[in-house]
């Protein structure tokens, strides 16, 4: 079992066999107050995850982690920060290893499972990046692996100027609100399977963050 954890956007956990079977989800779709929320989602996601795959009426057992899976963005840093911290300190508990997933890796494959007869053309993820700001990745269906095909690495832009470049890169707009931790298990099961890696170990910010660190201080001359 995969426990799926991502603050790029809201918060949201998930527990997921390696087969894909959804044991538990949890979420909060305030895109602030991470901190304040990540601890309950995961209390909750485990519980629910012991009494078998959604849907089941199968008595609890113990939920047998093997991998956490972490939404490595994009996304604010305040928000990213705080999911990837959360599914470090859990592995590292656990003595599990972390496997890193792009959240718009995680939302394309929502996306082409959700029909996965049909033949979609190629689309961009699109989040909000805010500062009137979008973020966006585009990607050409499924590969042998069952992983979204990246055409583009994440990238900002504009708001306004966000459907000219996507046009000028042929996809069609995907707006998404929520990033599934669900499909951020998934993805994460799927790469492992594949013994490929989807993203390094550093998130996806795209953007420097608000707060620095001061620089030296300026010398003073009697």
């Amino acid at each position: 079992m995969i426990l799926g954890i991502d603050t790029s956007l809201g918060t949201a956990v998930a527990v997921v066999d390696s087969d894909g079977a959804v044991r538990a989800e949890a979420q909060s779709a305030n895109p602030l107050g991470h901190a304040e929320v990540i601890g309950t989602l995961l209390a909750d996601a485990l519980r629910d995850a012991a009494r078998g795959p959604i849907g089941s009426t199968a008595a609890p057992a113990p939920v047998e982690l093997t991998h956490v899976a972490a939404g490595m963005g994009p996304g604010p840093f305040t928000g990213l920060r705080v999911g990837i911290a959360a599914a470090r300190a859990f592995a590292l508990g656990r003595g599990l290893p972390v496997v890193p997933v792009p959240s718009h890796d995680a939302a394309a494959l929502a996306i082409l499972l959700a029909d996965p007869f049909a033949d979609l053309p190629r689309f961009a993820v699109v989040t909000d990046a805010r500062r009137r700001e979008f973020a966006y990745t585009v990607y050409d269906g499924l590969d042998d692996d069952g992983l979204p095909i990246r055409a583009t690495e994440p990238a900002l832009v504009p708001q306004v100027d966000l459907d000219d470049r996507l046009a000028a890169l042929g996809a069609v707009r995907r707006d998404v609100t929520a990033i599934p931790a669900a499909m951020i298990a998934l993805a994460a099961a799927r790469a492992v399977a594949a013994g490929r890696t989807l993203a390094e170990g550093e998130p996806l910010y795209l953007r420097a963050p608000d707060v620095t660190l001061p620089g030296a201080p300026k010398k003073v001359t009697g």
